[in-house]
């Protein structure tokens, strides 16, 4: 019953922090618990899992440009660092799971949440797709419509389905 009410409370507040201006937003997230560094800024940002830790788990750097339609997946915890932009539609997710406890699959792929971390200065392009216990380094850049299934080093550019490293970055 418990887990119930909170889906219904973080449903309502996710949808309240939507219709607000992007300052109110921010506003509402940190007094939910998100730790937000000033002057980012953050568009239509949705957010996925919020009834298991609301918004704990979430910390986002200063000078941060999140951009329409992106979507957090805030269970394994989502960490941005100072300078990061994540263009419009990107997904970051920080846990799988392939259903409830009787599930067949479950034995084979466990519940895990992991955290994403993108790291000062990382770039990801629009309709990117970064899955859990990722790290984008520091200065790096993903491609539109790459699917990052493992760490990006610092100062490189991955493209694909999945992601491998096209070239690295001189700054």
């Amino acid at each position: 019953m418990l887990k119930a009410i909170r889906f219904v409370w973080y449903g309502w507040y996710a949808g309240l922090i939507r219709i607000s201006l992007p300052p109110v937003r921010v506003w509402l997230m940190r007094l939910s618990g998100a730790h937000i560094g000033n002057d980012t800024v953050l568009f239509d940002v949705r957010f996925a899992n919020l009834y298991h830790y609301g918004f704990r788990k979430l910390v986002i750097g200063k000078r941060c440009f999140l951009g329409d339609e992106v979507m957090l997946d805030v269970r394994g915890g989502v960490t941005l660092e100072d300078d990061v932009t994540l263009s419009n539609r990107t997904t970051v997710v920080t846990h799988i799971n392939v259903g409830f406890d009787d599930h067949p699959l479950q034995t084979a792929y466990p519940t895990k949440e992991s955290n994403v971390t993108i790291r000062r200065g990382a770039y990801v392009g629009t309709g990117a797709i970064i899955l859990p216990g990722v790290t984008v380094g520091r200065q790096s850049i993903v491609a539109a419509g790459a699917v990052v299934t493992h760490d990006v080093p610092d100062k490189t550019l991955v493209a694909g389905v999945p992601a491998v490293v096209v070239k690295k970055i001189s700054v």
